[in-house]
């Protein structure tokens, strides 16, 4: 184990204390820094100021640090910069633990690298294998994809691993918490031994762990602490809504006092999710749901019906919590507590991000009362009983 875990507070310590403060004292290739600008980024975040210098450098990097910090565009941007573009071979293999993260991921790639004329392929369950097996013959710089179907690709000689310098796992401790290890584990043994391995993850269990001992050299380990992450700027509230029976109603009255934008209803089970959208159908309410039990083409067009904002209202389970910004939300309805306390940040997160301001409503049973004060101590933060002037506040 090396000396900059700590395991007692599942947490790591900072074992490198480099700082930039501006992407340009990153000496970058032009065409990535004119990408970072054209995409909208001005000054590098907490974990962009620390983790993307070391991975530049050529060090494994272990970073715990949530959705929202940015740190797509950590790996992104020292990705770009560290492969050969002359090389028209996969260099870069990023893994997610869901489809719609990969192709986050591929679009944030695709962005910032696109002055680079980088190619990027999505390699995830759910869509036309040919499609990979052809976009791989055809050669690419950086494939992202879900482990499933890159193992599959891999174990059948279309994704070649020769020429891969780096190796990036986001959110590796929801990945192996969904059942992926022995995957991610296979696809470790198909790299070559030199190559580098950055790791995201919100926290640190035994498996995370398991795999900075097992496949990384002396990891340069970045923490970026919950506390300042993304609750800032988010107002947060809870309603006692006394009973499970009387959510749906609270959920009406709220609808008739605030005419906001755009809001996304999280639920804790896919059974609920459905519910609620017959619900709220039948009120005459225009919704969409979103869950994993669906296709990826279902998934594709109601992300794009919120997206434009033909679709006000967006109710999921946490598959969406990490990692898809939806830009305009200013409003996260917690229709059920998460399940886990880790959850609560990707989910309300979103509203946030980058300085943007947002509210969170919480609805809260009899049953739910010791999870919010848990919650609250876990983020060293306050959620007050709901004002009766919500509307201003949005």
């Amino acid at each position: 184990m090396s000396e900059g875990l700590e395991i007692e507070a599942s947490q790591i310590k900072t074992n490198y204390n480099k700082v930039i403060h501006t992407f340009e004292d990153l000496n970058l290739k032009e065409d990535i820094l004119r990408g970072i600008y054209a995409y909208g980024f001005e000054n590098p975040s907490s974990i962009q100021q620390r983790a993307i210098l070391p991975v530049i450098e050529g060090h494994d990097v272990l970073a715990q640090a949530q959705s929202g910090t940015g740190k797509t565009a950590t790996f992104t941007i020292s990705t770009l910069q560290n492969i050969d573009l002359s090389i028209k071979q996969c260099q870069a293999l990023i893994l997610a633990p869901t489809r719609e993260l990969a192709l986050q991921i591929q679009k944030v790639i695709l962005a910032i690298g696109d002055y680079l004329k980088v190619e990027c392929h999505a390699c995830i369950g759910g869509t036309a294998v040919a499609d990979d097996i052809n976009a791989l013959k055809s050669g690419v710089h950086i494939v992202v994809g879900t482990p499933g179907r890159v193992h599959d690709m891999i174990a059948r000689r279309f994704l070649r691993t020769d020429k891969m310098k780096m190796f990036v796992l986001d959110e590796a401790d929801e990945m192996l918490s969904r059942g992926f290890k022995s995957q991610i584990y296979d696809i470790f043994q198909f790299l070559p031994r030199e190559t580098q391995v950055v790791l995201l993850s919100a926290t640190m269990p035994d498996d995370v762990r398991e795999v900075t001992t097992k496949f990384m050299t002396e990891p340069v380990n970045i923490l970026v602490k919950s506390d300042e992450l993304t609750l800032e700027g988010i107002k947060q509230f809870y309603i006692d809504v006394g009973t499970e029976d009387f959510k749906v109603e609270v959920l009406s009255d709220l609808y008739e006092t605030i005419n906001v934008t755009q809001a996304v209803i999280f639920c804790n089970t896919r059974r609920k999710v459905d519910h609620l959208t017959e619900v709220l159908t039948n009120l005459d309410y225009t919704v969409s749901s979103l869950h994993g039990d669906m296709d990826q083409q279902q998934r594709d067009v109601i992300m794009k019906e919120f997206r434009t904002g033909s679709s006000r209202i967006l109710i999921t389970t946490d598959l969406l919590a990490r990692g898809i910004d939806v830009q305009q939300v200013s409003l996260v309805i917690n229709f059920d507590l998460p399940s886990n306390k880790e959850n609560y940040i990707h989910r309300i997160g979103r509203s946030g991000r980058f300085g943007r301001k947002g509210v969170a409503i919480n609805f809260v049973t009899g049953e739910d009362i010791n999870m919010m004060r848990e919650i609250e101590k876990f983020y060293s933060t306050q959620i007050e009983e709901m004002p009766m002037d919500i509307a201003d506040l949005i």
